[in-house]
């Protein structure tokens, strides 16, 4: 194992290579077509990395979060589209969930009268962007859980033919 580098401000994709114990050499034969010096310039910021080498830096560093954080930080289009998620525990996801899911199973009603007829008028605005949030809050858990299930399967703590994709 080579020597952590003291470098201050170092980025997420020279800190989730160290938290492996991978030299930029090792790192590299992994990913097989990431060369060291490519890998130096991505953690030192001279180059942007490209969507293929994130997902191979994702899959070799066992850091599924790599991938979210590329399209939130630096895809331009991913950085207007793309929410960024967190990693949580699972406890945490479940009871987030269950909160919203809640929330909104007492706004449903609500939800069908202002939209049976297609339309928001001004005076249902208010309710309809509430129930909004609370979509987006069950969309930001599901998106949780999904990177949740893809960490633990990277982790090896959850068997990968378990999963059904």
């Amino acid at each position: 194992m080579g020597k952590r580098s003291v470098k201050e401000n170092k980025n997420i994709y020279q800190i989730s290579r160290e938290d492996q114990g991978l030299t930029r050499e090792k790192a590299s034969q992994l990913m097989e077509f990431v060369s060291p010096e490519r890998i130096e310039k991505i953690e030192s910021e001279k180059s942007a990395p490209h969507p293929d080498e994130v997902l191979a830096m994702s899959k070799c560093y066992k850091m599924p979060t790599l991938c979210n954080y590329f399209c939130t930080h630096e895809c331009v289009i991913g950085e207007k589209y793309v929410d960024e998620v967190n990693f949580k525990e699972l406890s945490q996801i479940t009871l987030e969930t269950l909160a919203s899911l809640n929330q909104l199973d007492r706004a449903k009603n609500r939800f069908i009268e202002i939209t049976v007829d297609g339309k928001v008028t001004e005076d249902e605005m208010p309710d309809f962007l509430k129930i909004q949030e609370e979509l987006n809050r069950i969309s930001a858990s599901f998106d949780s859980l999904k990177l949740w299930v893809d960490h633990t399967v990277e982790t090896g703590e959850i068997d990968k033919s378990w999963i059904h994709r």
